[in-house]
């Protein structure tokens, strides 16, 4: 599971307290020795619990993580428990929070659709696009991986995707199965994918040469029709459904025979909620 690094939490804490904390530093509590702790309100999927006590030991606290990410934990549960001068903990409480309570809503959100899909088809994996807020990657994908996802690809270099808007731009009169066979001559590592709209052209596309299937806004139907007919190929091409997939229909598409859900609606899912206390030491 990938980790934030220490330059990425020192910008995070940098960018929230760029000079000093006049509040604590003129109540004249910065050197009193406190204690913090973090419990959840919500039953979740606990994400960025090791960074968020990072970032209270670079502050110059101690930090315990009783809840390691990837884990659940329910209402009431507390997740970290922290130990040092008042300035090294109100310098770093706000944005531990707000971390955990981001990327915990994102692992929860993943899981869900990761439980689902299993339930429907334990061989089915959710793989997660990158449509996420740019400039926050690794956070993404910190969050998707606790939740039991997947990256669907990590950018344009490591993944060959083609799409209706490269395929717009090829010579009709070449046969894609060419195109596909130039793309593997190019690409001899990566399985070539190609996204189609409809039964029709999943079809067309496998018979082509591709080896991934990804099916845009089909419904479990399409999808179920489409796999009937890729489990007579051999090789048989991977078959992905794409396109609002969701916790809610994700049994479907995965019991439909799709062997990925790729989506991004785990990104968009509503943070979860931590709350954290402070008493003297």
């Amino acid at each position: 599971m990938s980790r934030l690094s220490d330059s990425a939490l020192l910008q995070i804490l940098h960018d929230d307290c760029p000079y000093s904390d006049p509040t604590t530093e003129g109540l004249g509590i910065a050197e009193v020795a406190a204690r913090a702790t973090l419990t959840t309100r919500q039953d979740m999927v606990v994400c960025a619990a090791e960074e968020a006590a990072r970032m209270f030991e670079l502050s110059g606290a101690t930090a315990q993580v009783l809840v390691a990410s990837g884990q659940r934990a329910e209402a009431g549960t507390q997740l970290l428990a922290v130990e040092g001068p008042a300035q090294a903990i109100h310098r770093s409480y706000k944005m531990a929070q707000t971390l955990m309570e981001l990327l915990s809503g994102i692992a929860t959100a993943a899981r869900s659709m990761v439980e689902a899909a299993r339930a429907a088809n334990p061989a089915c994996r959710v793989a997660c696009t990158r449509k996420h807020m740019p400039g926050i990657k690794r956070a993404a994908l910190r969050a998707i991986e606790a939740g039991g996802a997947v990256p669907h690809r990590l950018s344009l270099s490591d993944f060959v995707l083609v799409f209706e808007e490269h395929r717009t731009l090829l010579d009709p009169a070449v046969p894609l199965a060419d195109h596909l066979a130039r793309l593997r001559a190019h690409s001899p590592e990566r399985r070539v994918a190609v996204e189609a709209e409809g039964a029709a052209e999943a079809i067309a596309f496998a018979r082509a040469g591709a080896e991934i299937v990804q099916v845009d806004k089909a419904s479990p139907g399409e999808i179920g029709e489409i796999a009937a007919a890729l489990a007579a190929m051999t090789p048989r091409p991977l078959l992905a459904a794409a396109g609002g997939i969701t916790p809610a229909n994700a049994g479907a598409y995965a019991g439909a025979g799709a062997d990925i859900l790729v989506t991004s609606a785990p990104y968009y899912a509503p943070p979860r909620d931590v709350k954290v206390r402070i008493f003297p030491a």
